[in-house]
């Protein structure tokens, strides 16, 4: 009889937790994960500052653009023995001034109005790809700008405006200390976006220029 009467008790205490289980959570268990959720969510982004990181990683693919574009340069002249916005080696226009925005592949530079990308490119030493040259010189792309001194032994620059706080930062620094001589002085305009401004958030004018 006892056994009888505990199987019993047993049956109902499996049937009345089945029971609960199959119930699930309540609407007010649920809004309480919800907002703890959403807590931690605002929390993540908070720290890691998503609008920060996608303009980092735009200002890190652009100084990777100029770098490989600095790159085929170099290439051309190993190559050529004069830029690739020379006529010729003969040519005794070797400048690009002033600070000049990269804005499409057929655009000429320099006193000799050469097609840079052009001559770097399919229609030169092949240098650079055709897709490389269609990014940089895309609508949406944030361009690249070119300069040289033209005064032999000095540097050829490719430059981009920072979006990101780090890369704006760096640039503020380089342009507040003491710069080469052959460094473009357009990069660094002395206002207050840049040499004059108060913190690095505000240099929106300040350049980063490789090398």
């Amino acid at each position: 009889m006892i056994s009888s009467k505990l199987k019993v008790e047993r049956s109902r205490l499996k049937a009345g937790l089945v029971s609960s289980l199959s119930k699930g959570f309540t609407m007010i268990e649920l809004l309480i994960v919800i907002a703890v959720l959403g807590i931690l969510a605002t929390a993540v982004l908070s720290a890691i500052n998503p609008i920060e990181q996608i303009n980092r990683g735009r200002d890190t693919g652009s100084r990777s653009d100029a770098e490989q574009l600095l790159s085929a340069i170099d290439r051309f002249y190993t190559s050529a023995g004069y830029y690739p916005w020379m006529s010729s080696a003969d040519s005794t226009n070797t400048a690009i001034t002033p600070l000049t925005e990269i804005t499409s592949a057929t655009q000429t530079f320099g006193d000799d109005r050469q097609q840079v990308l052009t001559n770097l490119s399919s229609g030169g030493t092949a240098e650079l790809k055709a897709s490389f040259v269609n990014k940089i010189v895309g609508a949406k792309y944030r361009k690249l700008w070119l300069y040289n001194s033209g005064i032999a032994g000095e540097s050829t620059y490719v430059c981009f405006i920072p979006q990101s706080s780090s890369f704006r930062d760096e640039a503020w620094k380089r342009c507040k200390a003491t710069l080469p001589t052959d460094f473009p002085t357009e990069a660094c305009p002395n206002d207050g976006t840049c040499q004059l401004a108060a913190t690095a958030d505000k240099a929106t004018g300040c350049y980063i220029c490789l090398p």
